[in-house]
């Protein structure tokens, strides 16, 4: 969910760097103009894109995939997600995302990228590899192995994109196999490289999303066959429900929470000028700041947007990694953080394969999340959750049109992109030492009374388990 707050508990200064007004010359109806004439001419010039075959946005279902998503208290929903098969008009290739906004507009940001990184990243990869020949071109590909998760040592895993790719274990394919492999990784690659480059500098030049403040995470994969290639930036994570060697169902972490508390992470941030500490009242998070300013206290490492921290540390370059899929594997989740923060990967991956239908199984999620922040955190808002379930073998006893998709949601999403940002109230999630021993009737009693005060503006520190409000947001300076 939103990751920044500021350190300060109060306004800054007038006149001081952190000020809103430094520098900047009021313009007459600004917000207006950023939240609604625009808006709504992208909404309808985007409205093609949105009817494309076999591309979900919105909660809904087909019969290799479904998705949902629930907005929570803190605001608009700020989380986005993306299903689109036939991707980039290849065969058996599907392409998934899920996007966590944050910072006041942090909505738009992350439905911008939802629309337009797929669009840059099948166009770099045809220009690579044209069209016809992708499927036999993959096909040759092995996999590599490595994640940092312990729990996965018996499970194949990735390449990450800082590593040379590995010589296969398969000796039957041989020299021209290894070679074919290094060429279709490089090629991946280069492709996730550049339409999330070019997809972040698009942001910082966008007229109507002002992305200084605001930015998105962005957890991708693409899948042709048997082979599954994923990018990620941010925090947002991807899991797969696989089987061991004795046929027990297992979670495998297929990406990294990039943030600050990584070291690498750290260390670039702070040969940047950046600063990494985490506060006092959340010791467990680790964020970044400017270099003279508390502000904004982002919680995480890498992320479209947030140009404010983008010449201190901050980057938008992925992680991708790679790795062939076998007979084991049953179903891969993307998720927002507002899963993770309170589940397990393990309980994601076991309340996914226990849905009553595969139909069901991204709602299930969801709304087993919102279960869980209210008993773990019941003085705190809910946060955002999205989720997409990717399943990796046919099941046709459980089929369900992508056109079952909800369209209430569809009026309440073009409403949102027309209306202004409600407030700074986004941040990440956080957990402290500090939690208080509810007994579950006492959490029911404290969900009601926050349900009924819906709307109302919360402090910064609201509740003592978690950050909920942004507070100070640092301004470009014309000249500095």
């Amino acid at each position: 969910m939103g990751s920044c707050l500021s350190a300060e508990s109060s306004s800054p200064r007038p006149g001081s760097p952190c000020s809103p007004g430094f520098g900047v010359k009021k313009r007459k109806n600004s917000k207006k103009r950023l939240g609604s004439r625009n808006s709504s001419f992208d909404s309808r010039r985007e409205d093609p894109l949105h009817q494309v075959p076999g591309r979900m946005f919105l909660n809904g279902s087909s019969e290799a995939a479904c998705i949902f998503t629930q907005q929570g208290k803190k605001g608009p929903n700020q989380d986005a997600m993306v299903v689109w098969e036939n991707f980039g008009s290849r065969t058996d290739t599907v392409f998934c995302g899920v996007f966590d906004g944050h910072g006041p507009y942090g909505h738009m940001v992350a439905k911008r990228v939802r629309d337009n990184l797929p669009l840059k990243l099948s166009a770099y990869w045809e220009a690579k590899v044209p069209v016809e020949g992708a499927l036999k071109t993959i096909s040759t590909v092995t996999s590599a192995s490595n994640i940092n998760s312990s729990e996965d040592a018996a499970a194949v895993s990735f390449v990450s994109a800082e590593e040379e790719p590995r010589p296969s274990v398969d000796m039957e394919e041989g020299e021209k196999t290894e070679e074919s492999q290094s060429e279709l990784f490089k090629t991946l690659k280069e492709a996730f490289l550049k339409a999330f480059k070019v997809m972040d500098r698009e942001l910082k030049f966008h007229r109507s999303v002002d992305c200084f403040c605001s930015g998105t995470t962005a957890v991708t994969l693409i899948k042709q066959g048997e082979y599954l290639v994923v990018g990620n930036v941010g925090d947002s994570r991807a899991v797969m429900g696989t089987r061991n060697g004795e046929n027990a169902l297992v979670a495998v972490q297929l990406t990294v929470d990039l943030k600050p508390n990584l070291p690498a992470e750290a260390e670039r941030i702070k040969k940047c000028r950046g600063r990494v500490f985490a506060l006092r009242d959340e010791p467990e998070v680790c964020r970044v700041w400017l270099p003279n300013c508390d502000s904004p206290g982002l919680a995480m490492a890498r992320a479209f947007g947030d140009f404010c921290l983008k010449d201190f540390g901050l980057i938008s370059v992925p992680d991708v990694s790679y790795r062939r899929l076998t007979e084991l594997d049953e179903f891969i989740v993307l998720a927002s953080d507002g899963i993770w923060d309170v589940l397990s990967n393990e309980e994601v991956v076991a309340i996914v394969a226990s849905a009553p239908s595969r139909s069901s199984a991204a709602r299930a999620l969801v709304e087993s999340a919102v279960r869980a922040w209210r008993y773990k955190y019941p003085t705190s808002k809910v946060d955002d959750c999205a989720a997409v379930c990717l399943y990796l073998h046919s099941n046709n006893s459980n089929v369900i049109s992508s056109a079952s998709s909800i369209s209430k949601l569809e009026d309440e999403e073009l409403q949102i992109e027309n209306d202004d940002p409600s407030g700074l109230g986004r941040s990440s999630t956080v957990r402290t030492g500090k939690e208080i021993a509810l007994d579950e009737s006492e959490a029911e009693k404290l969900i009601k009374e926050e349900d009924s005060e819906h709307g109302t503006e919360y402090s910064a520190l609201q509740g003592v388990a978690r950050v909920n409000t942004l507070l100070n947001l640092p301004r470009f300076v014309p000249g500095k």
